[in-house]
């Protein structure tokens, strides 16, 4: 006997059913995965930021042998203060439009050291600033005609 249309019916309309529920388009399948988001680092803050002095005058700073790494910290009552590489320095800085900055006077206490040739372009090169970018966690110092003077990199104490 042969069965009856509605017995043919109830057993193949679940299975048309499930074979709907799985339609995915061909060109999906063979499509390459999508790159996840670019993801940038935020900028550092020009203020309250430990700067690490890293390149003068596009040479690299040399790491500290006695642990006097040269860094460069200005907070936000307009007062700078580092170390030149043995000496402690302190002074003001003006910031006064966006990538604008100046330093005055820095005073510094005045131990002689195997790295003061460090220490004297380092300060020579702040005196010299007038402007700034950062990118990321990176400061780099800029003179009136836009030549790099100095590269200094953001480090966090945790």
């Amino acid at each position: 006997m042969r069965p009856s249309f509605w017995l043919t019916t109830t057993l193949l309309a679940p299975a048309l059913l499930l074979g709907a529920c799985q339609n995915r388009p061909a060109q999906q399948a063979d499509a390459p995965p999508a790159a996840p988001p670019a993801r940038t680092a935020p900028e550092a803050a020009l203020r309250n930021t430990r700067w690490v002095l890293r390149t003068l005058a596009g040479q690299p700073v040399a790491p500290p042998t006695d642990g006097g790494e040269p860094y460069l910290l200005l907070r936000a009552d307009s007062a700078a203060e580092g170390n030149g590489a043995c000496n402690r320095f302190r002074g003001r800085y003006t910031a006064p439009g966006p990538g604008q900055l100046t330093f005055g006077p820095l005073l510094s206490t005045r131990m002689a050291c195997p790295a003061l040739p460090t220490e004297t372009a380092f300060v020579k090169a702040l005196e010299q600033t007038r402007t700034y970018q950062i990118s990321g966690d990176t400061l780099r110092l800029l003179g009136a005609d836009q030549a790099p003077l100095a590269r200094l990199e953001a480090v966090y104490l945790h």
